[in-house]
């Protein structure tokens, strides 16, 4: 009997699902509605649905063919945006209650006077403060009042809360006294949820580390309750595999530390998307690469050099500091269901707010009015009019209409400008998403391929390269399911850290190796714990570093073999390369400090093997399903266009824009002045013709 590889990405409107035939090597996918009310239970349909569809004599047990579980979610991001969290305490040092508040005293937007500051995840008076002070060298200058954190648990339980938060000031370099708190904390309120943030967050910056452990709090028990959710559906279908959940960082741990870590989440997502990419685009031979995820609710993009995403050790997610390792990924709010209207200023606008899966935009006829990036493409025809999901799902294009000319009789434009207009608009938000992480840190577009993947990715990604004259877009296979199919190609990671902060000299080097010889101690306890095999286990070393007196580190990796004063200086030198690359500059004579080291902990795992077909010559004419008029902003009108049929395109076919390319989860929009060929992993890529 085949076994099956799946891996299963929970978003925002649809849940895709990829399935990979471990003795075949064949790819197999399959999406349906997401279920926001419980995303457990759309997750488990599109399972059941996908292996019925692939091993159609499964009975009742169709989940007993699944060999791998993956799963990719936005539970935690999705609770955090709509601020649908639990009630949640801190215990905190004396004197530091109100630095959730308080923070950096920066504005969101520094000439925006009325701005406003997300809010504040604990109210004031269920932050409590108890005497204990760890000095920075490590000495404890006040015992913990033991006492007063019993009486702050007891208020706390008394008021209903069920996640605590603690972190006191220097409990990153001593943690006994968040330990003992904890333990406290337990024996009163043995219900709540407890972090810690030694455990979280075990870094300096007091107030980033806070409001990480804060956000762990907060977000633990949804995380909990959906993962007990999910897990009995799982069983109910036969799943014998240990399911495994995506990090913020690309790699999957086990849904027993998901939950007891859902602030390293909160990208679990679009983080499989680039790993994706970076297994494909390697294959394809394209290494630099900026990639284009763009979904129903908002659009992730990522820049990758050399095959590879960075990975950054803090990031702002919907306005609050995290100090996690995550990929780095950029999020705008721009999708297939972000709304169109207009400002006060008389202007079109659209997004960041969605419709949804539900109602979804208006064409999908469930009680919407307001016409979204969706109704927009379907009154265009550059999707289907009649139906998505490869027919699956039918659509309303004369609902879509109705409601964009509503929006252009109040702009005082044509149906056909205003509907164009909505995509203009779209693709200027992605424009600028898109600069922040290649612009604006020394990157120049033009010199990367763009690799568009999500339901929406292919059908804009055409026009978002030619707003940033880039002259190359590679769409996967299966661009639709890429999130889902990254599961697939990704391995167990964890990733552990101290910060010592020590100048970039000779005279720290065994210093440094002291420090990293504790953090490979802990991740050998994982790797235990994991069961993870001697000959699948890596071990990556970086440093943060910084020039003496900056805010701000930059990551640098270590190099391999011992750590020695040779070593030191290579790093101080790959340092001064990167502060270049992202400033422009390097400050000779100026002292070099390393601020925090850590190690990424990787459990290589089997994972999905692409597989490359025979060539099967230029003319695509045979893969032509049908034609329809499309509206091409570039003639003014609509265009009598073919419709390719992307499952019936082999290695070797060539074809020039205008076309369609359709496929079960995207559609590709081939705008004129490109062409197209079809690689031999099946990988159609546009590139502007000579």
């Amino acid at each position: 009997m085949a076994r099956w590889r799946v891996g299963v990405d929970s978003g925002g409107t649809f849940t895709d699902v990829c399935l990979f035939d471990e003795d075949e090597g064949r790819v197999e996918v399959w999406k349906v509605s997401s279920t926001p009310d419980d995303p457990s239970r759309g997750i488990a349909q599109g399972v059941d649905e996908g292996i019925r569809q692939v091993v159609p004599d499964q009975g009742e047990k169709p989940g007993s063919a699944i060999s791998y579980f993956g799963h990719g979610t936005t539970v935690a991001t999705n609770a955090l945006i709509q601020h649908r969290g639990v009630a949640t305490g801190l215990v905190t040092s004396d004197g530091f209650r109100d630095l959730l508040e308080i923070g950096r005293q920066k504005r969101p937007d520094l000439y925006d006077m009325q701005a406003d500051k997300p809010p504040t995840l604990v109210s004031r008076d269920l932050r409590h403060e108890v005497p204990e002070r760890v000095r920075h060298d490590g000495s404890i200058e006040t015992a913990l009042d033991e006492d007063r954190v019993r009486a702050a648990a007891r208020a706390l339980k008394a008021a209903g809360v069920k996640a605590i938060a603690v972190s006191f000031l220097y409990g990153f370099i001593r943690p006994e006294h968040e330990r003992r708190a904890v333990e406290i904390l337990r024996e009163e309120h043995p219900d709540a949820f407890i972090s810690a943030g030694h455990e979280i967050a075990p870094e300096f910056r007091e107030f980033e580390r806070l409001s990480t452990v804060v956000l762990n709090a907060y977000l633990g028990p949804v995380m909990r309750s959906y993962i007990e959710r999910l897990t009995p559906r799982l069983s109910a279908l036969g799943v014998t595999a240990t399911p495994h959940l995506t990090q913020s960082n690309g790699g999957v741990i086990g849904f027993s530390a998901a939950a007891d870590m859902p602030v390293r989440t909160v990208l679990s997502g679009p983080s499989t998307g680039v790993v994706g990419a970076q297994a494909i685009g390697k294959l394809a031979g394209f290494e630099d690469l900026i990639t284009f995820d763009m979904g129903g609710t908002s659009t992730d993009v990522a820049l990758l050099t050399g095959g590879l995403c960075k990975l950054t050790s803090e990031a702002v997610i919907h306005g609050y500091p995290v100090k996690a390792p995550m990929l780095d990924i950029h999020t705008v709010g721009a999708g297939g269901g972000s709304i169109a209207h207009i400002d006060a200023g008389g202007f079109l606008k659209v997004g960041p707010r969605s419709c949804g899966a539900d109602p979804g935009p208006v064409c999908y006829d469930r009680g919407n009015t307001e016409p979204a990036t969706t109704d927009a493409n379907v009154v265009l025809k550059t999707l289907n009019p009649d139906y998505l999901l490869g027919g699956r799902m039918a659509v309303r294009q004369d609902l879509a209409k109705a409601s964009i000319a509503a929006l252009a009789d109040k702009l005082g434009l044509g149906l056909m400008e205003t509907a164009q207009g909505i995509i203009s608009v779209v693709t200027a938000n992605m424009a600028r998403a898109i600069r922040v992480i290649s612009v604006q840190r020394g990157y120049d577009p033009r010199d990367y391929t763009m690799m568009a993947f999500g339901g929406a990715g292919p059908l804009h990604a055409a026009r978002l390269a030619k707003e940033l004259d880039m002259k190359r877009v590679l769409v996967p296979r299966n661009p639709g399911i890429l999130c889902a199919m990254g599961l697939l190609l990704t391995d167990l990671r964890a990733d552990f850290a101290a910060t010592k902060l020590l100048p970039a000299t000779a005279a720290s080097a065994e210093e440094v190796a002291e420090v990293f010889a504790g953090l490979t101690r802990r991740a050998e306890d994982w790797f235990h714990e994991e069961a993870i095999d001697a000959p699948a286990r890596r071990l990556t070393r970086t440093a943060d570093m910084r020039y003496a007196g900056q805010n701000y580190e930059l990551a640098v990796s270590l190099p391999d073999g011992p750590i020695t004063a040779a070593t030191i200086a290579a790093l101080a030198a790959d340092f001064a390369d990167s502060h270049k690359q992202r400033y422009g500059f390097i400050a000779e004579g100026e002292p070099i400090q390393l601020v925090t080291l850590r190690l990424e902990a990787t459990g290589v795992v089997p994972k999905a093997e692409l597989k490359a077909y025979p060539d099967g010559g230029p003319d695509a004419s045979s893969a032509i399903i049908g034609r329809r008029p499309v509206w091409f902003p570039e003639a003014g009108d609509f265009v009598d266009t073919p419709v390719y049929g992307r499952d019936k395109l082999e290695p070797g076919n060539r074809f020039a824009g205008p076309a369609i390319v359709e496929q079960m989860d995207t559609t590709t929009v081939v705008p004129p002045g490109m062409t197209v060929r079809i690689d031999t992993y099946l990988n159609l890529i546009m590139e502007v013709s000579a």
